[in-house]
């Protein structure tokens, strides 16, 4: 029986030759995220020696691209082996990294010293001091570890030895503590056999076909019999087979229309994570709140706090809740938050309390989003790059849009933007269900997969 689904999948998959790897996409990927991961070591090991801004820059820019690579091969590779359970390990892959980035300051901070950032006998103002600091601790949960601003000296005095010694240690130890990370990469290519040395040989791990051949109950013996990732022609069949026009040839609207709102309710939703633990400090000690440099200074490690809280959170929940449920929560739940901030603008209590209640609800949006578009897509889009791409551009323009807003309108327009934000993600958010609905091959969808609290909405009535 096995012969023959075997010779079976033979026929589906095409013939194979002993000298092409069977699984290019995993070799790809794998060797991939040991080169950016190597890369990451070596910048945070080669920034102390950056004497010059435009060397900085240059290596800095190295850096984003190799944690862009990660961030979407990874988020690639766990879609495209776990497909419909990927929801649970998404959840737990953004977990770690939100516990990273909560990490990644307490492990720099005894290097940092506010007293470091200036010389003794400097004339500079204990006001630019204070916003100097808390721009590091606001930026940590980013790019803490990647941003020397206790380094940074006034200009035409002369920076203290030890404390630029200080600061080296940091970015030395976060390039020694990533270095298991490509050593651990590398190990796993060499028991896959996708070394070099051992492109000849068997893989050690059974191969995805044959796994599924052992574990598959004898059914049908036709194609279509075959879970879908085996099936011939499938998005994910290469690390760049999204970008090869053969395979957007003939899709219908819907297909495009479904990558380009997700995208942009994650544009939306990753911009403001980012604007708002940017500038919640600043907005803060300014009137009519006038609140405390030490106190504004706690809001954003609460706000990176409770976005690893809830993601911590999201993985149990997101094995009997569905991806498109946690969205619709998420997004409500900002908009909810930002209005209340904004009705209570003059109490630092509220502040605090949405502060903590938007870390929860824009958590999980992003691991969310991308399992509920892969799943309309049947994991033969190209989603988890378009939606890695829309929201990294909207942490970026966002903030800017943000920052040139709040300088020139005052601290309220913040929370204003805040709510703009919000709705323009709800609103793309209902465009995406309505592209759901249009997009073909859901005639026969249950009604599990509407989000919650519209299963007797008359766009859903089969």
């Amino acid at each position: 029986m096995k012969d023959k689904e075997a010779g079976t999948l033979r026929k589906v998959l095409g013939p194979s030759t002993d000298s092409t790897p069977p699984f290019p996409s995993l070799a790809q990927s794998l060797w991939a995220l040991f080169t950016s991961t190597l890369a990451i070591s070596l910048v945070f090991a080669v920034i102390p020696f950056c004497r010059d801004v435009k060397v900085l820059a240059s290596v800095m820019a190295l850096a984003g691209l190799a944690m862009g690579c990660i961030d979407t091969v990874a988020n690639m590779q766990l879609v495209r082996i776990y497909e419909k359970d990927s929801a649970i390990f998404l959840q737990v892959l953004h977990f770690f990294v939100g516990f990273g980035a909560l990490l990644s300051p307490l492990i720099a901070d005894p290097f940092l010293s506010e007293a470091s950032c200036f010389p003794a006998n400097s004339t500079a103002n204990t006001t630019s001091r204070s916003h100097l600091f808390h721009a590091s601790r606001i930026l940590g949960p980013q790019h803490a570890a990647a941003q020397p601003w206790s380094n940074q000296t006034v200009p035409g005095l002369p920076p203290k030895g030890g404390a630029e010694i200080r600061v080296s240690y940091a970015f030395w130890i976060m390039a020694l503590i990533n270095l298991p990370v490509p050593m651990a990469v590398l190990f796993l290519l060499s028991k896959e056999r996708l070394l070099t040395c051992f492109s000849q040989r068997k893989p050690l791990l059974l191969p995805a076909d044959e796994l599924a051949l052992e574990t598959r109950p004898p059914e049908k013996e036709d194609a279509s019999s075959l879970p879908p990732k085996f099936q011939p022609h499938s998005g994910h069949e290469d690390l760049f087979s999204c970008c090869q026009r053969k395979n957007c040839r003939g899709a219908p609207y819907s297909f495009f229309a479904i990558h380009i709102t997700a995208a942009l309710v994650l544009f939306m939703t990753d911009g403001m994570t980012g604007a708002y633990s940017a500038f919640v400090y600043s907005y803060a000690v300014e009137k009519p709140l006038s609140v405390g440099h030490k106190v504004a200074g706690y809001l954003p490690s609460l706000f990176w706090g409770f976005i690893t809280l809830g993601r911590l959170i999201s993985i149990p929940i997101s094995t009997r809740m569905r991806p498109v449920s946690m969205v619709f929560i998420n997004v409500v739940g900002v908009v909810v938050t930002f209005l209340v901030l904004l009705i209570f603008s003059y109490n630092v209590i509220f502040l605090f309390v949405g502060t903590a209640s938007l870390g929860l609800f824009l958590s999980s949006t992003f691991p969310s989003m991308l399992a509920y578009t892969e799943d309309i897509l049947e994991y033969r889009g190209c989603a988890t790059t378009v939606l890695v791409t829309g929201a990294g551009i909207g942490e970026m323009v966002l903030q800017m849009l943000v920052g040139l807003i709040f300088q020139a309108q005052g601290s309220y327009s913040f929370l204003v933007c805040g709510v703009i934000f919000g709705c323009l993600a709800f609103t793309f958010y209902v465009l995406l269900l309505f592209f759901h609905r249009m997009h073909p091959g859901l005639s026969s969808a249950s009604t599990q997969d509407r989000p919650l609290g519209m299963e007797n909405s008359e766009c859903y009535q089969r």
